[in-house]
């Protein structure tokens, strides 16, 4: 949860890196609030079969929209590649599987031009805590 937490309290952070956790950790987080909602929705009878969502799964993704295009560019900061690329999901199912394997690539080990290696920084921080 707390994975979850850290994205969206970098709301609109569109630089730096994002781990390969912090983004998987955010797109479980997100299914399974969905499908929370979605139930929720049905129950209440404001699920529009049509539609393929409900009143208040709508507002969810609306509200996680912009986080959940920040998390994708600062993943893909992490492997080297700069956000346009999320530009690939226009391209049917195509773009979808590149993308898909673009996230579930390891980051630099090093350094790159969007920032310093995130699981180095989070190592540190957590050596200091101790």
């Amino acid at each position: 949860m707390n994975w979850y937490l850290t994205v969206l309290k970098k709301y609109a952070v569109f630089r730096g890196r994002a781990r390969r956790r912090e983004y998987w950790f955010f797109v479980l987080f997100n299914i399974l609030i969905a499908l929370t909602l979605a139930l929720v929705d049905s129950s209440m009878g404001t699920f529009d079969p049509e539609a393929g969502t409900g009143l208040l799964g709508a507002l969810y993704s609306l509200a996680v929209l912009i986080p959940s295009l920040a998390v994708a560019v600062r993943r893909l900061h992490d492997t080297g590649r700069s956000g346009w690329w999320l530009l690939l999901l226009l391209i049917p199912l195509v773009g979808v599987i590149v993308l898909l394997v673009f996230m579930a690539l390891s980051g630099q080990r090093e350094a790159n031009e969007y920032g310093d290696d995130p699981r180095h920084t989070d190592s540190a921080a957590q050596t200091q805590a101790f």
